[in-house]
């Protein structure tokens, strides 16, 4: 299965290039019989402006915010999250993008693509609690992602007691 690991993960990473996001730019790609049904990049919702210069000429709120504490900096090539000094996982009130695992789920739901009993492949960790629900509900049976670190507690909580399986890249 190596040869269709790297194949897969190569997958991501082109698609994770779409992802307009200023902090990480992640893929994800679901898999049925060695072929793909659907992708997602972490991002705004379409439509909606990311958080570059247009976000911050037409949301008020976050530009006063960010003018305030970072006068000095071109602020609009710099995830907000990160100017307001939150780390990872935190701050998620002023994050406009969706992670790419949901993108995918809901990609493929958005085209009458069923996901049940398919394989989802990611350039990133074990996803989070909230993309976790996602995954579990959606009846994917296992995830493929690049390293075994969790995300959160709640995501390995989510993971031990239901039937997905997940393994790293080789």
């Amino acid at each position: 299965m190596e040869r269709w690991d790297r194949y897969f993960l190569d997958i991501c990473n082109v698609v994770a290039e779409n992802s307009k996001c200023l902090s990480r730019k992640i893929g994800a790609i679901i898999v049925r019989d060695k072929s793909i049904i659907s992708k997602g990049y972490n991002g705004p919702p379409r439509g909606v402006p990311h958080c570059g210069l247009e976000r911050f000429n037409l949301d008020s709120d976050l530009n006063c915010t960010m003018v305030n504490m970072h006068s000095d900096k071109n602020i609009s090539e710099i995830c907000p999250r990160k100017l307001m000094g939150f780390h990872s996982g935190e701050g998620l009130e002023w994050c406009l993008a969706s992670h790419a695992e949901r993108n995918a789920i809901v990609n493929a739901a958005r085209n009458g693509i069923r996901v049940k009993g398919t394989k989802i492949y990611m350039n990133c960790d074990i996803p989070c609690a909230e993309c976790m629900k996602e995954i579990i509900n959606a009846g994917i049976e296992e995830i493929i992602c690049v390293d075994l670190v969790y995300y959160d507690r709640l995501s390995k909580f989510l993971l031990d007691n239901s039937k997905v399986k997940i393994r790293r890249f080789k």
